[in-house]
């Protein structure tokens, strides 16, 4: 034992005379600031961030659109559309013209996931008496914006919302997941087939056709329309790999009308 305690002795006066011998550290200035660029991103950051907090499913988006929209009409089929930033961006004037003299009703959010369209799904849908609804939903959930989801956890978000739809006498179209590819990526950029990976796009498509047959449903299938002999989002009908540009809507809204028509003849 005593010789145990003299070798740990020795062991520890060695480590310290070493530790002594080093040369002192060279002083340390301030440490530098960031520039007003930086602190500006930072500064929308947080703002962005507490928004987002305060609002997690943004339900103040369209409160005051809804509180002012006046009841259908006799004999009229509202149809909303619900879902993420290709249903946001869709009314825009750069894409052509959102189903003129149809009563069909915008309501995306940029980069929404389903359990935050879910949230919502009373006051945007059901709240304004709609007749069919069209869902548009899943590829942010695949890429986590808001936490990991798996494709289970997703199929229960859309179920929930046919399941609320079904209550309300609303009829459901499920719309398929867009296609990605990697056409337009920049140097050093994720790709969105790998933020978004095909195989997942493909098995929750595969799902939502499947449940929309056992269930009555519309199934809408844009994909099968817009990929190319890659299976990917053909190269013209996007600008990003991910988000359609006119080309791509004009493809996608005879698809949507003759979904909606088919829900309203169920």
């Amino acid at each position: 034992m005593r010789t145990r305690l003299l070798a740990a002795a020795a062991v520890l006066t060695a480590a310290t005379a070493g530790a002594q011998a080093l040369p002192p550290a060279a002083p340390q200035g301030p440490p530098a600031l960031p520039s007003c660029a930086e602190l500006a991103a930072a500064v929308q950051a947080a703002a962005r961030n507490d928004a987002r907090l305060q609002d997690w499913a943004a339900l103040g988006r369209y409160r005051e659109a809804n509180r002012l929209l006046a009841p259908p009409a006799a004999g009229e089929a509202r149809v909303v559309f619900m879902g993420d930033s290709i249903t946001d961006s869709w009314p825009q004037p750069r894409f052509g013209a959102f189903f003129p003299g149809k009563p069909y009703l915008g309501r995306g959010i940029s980069g929404q996931t389903t359990p935050q369209m879910l949230i919502r799904f009373r006051p945007d849908v059901i709240d304004l008496q709609a007749k069919v609804v069209v869902v548009l939903a899943g590829t942010n959930d695949i890429a986590g914006n808001t936490g990991p989801m798996t494709d289970e956890q997703i199929a229960g978000n859309l179920a929930s919302m046919a399941e609320l739809a079904r209550a309300h006498g609303i009829r459901v179209v499920f719309s398929s997941i867009l296609p990605t590819s990697d056409y337009h990526a920049r140097p050093g950029e994720v790709p969105q087939t790998t933020r978004r990976p095909m195989a997942r796009i493909t098995a929750l498509n595969a799902w939502m056709k499947d449940y929309a047959a056992r269930n009555g449903h519309v199934y809408l299938d844009y994909f099968s329309a817009m990929i190319d002999e890659r299976g990917l989002l053909r190269a013209e009908l996007s600008e990003d790999d991910l988000h359609p540009n006119a080309e791509g809507y004009a493809v996608m809204a005879p698809l949507a009308e003759a979904a909606i028509q088919a829900a309203l003849t169920r």
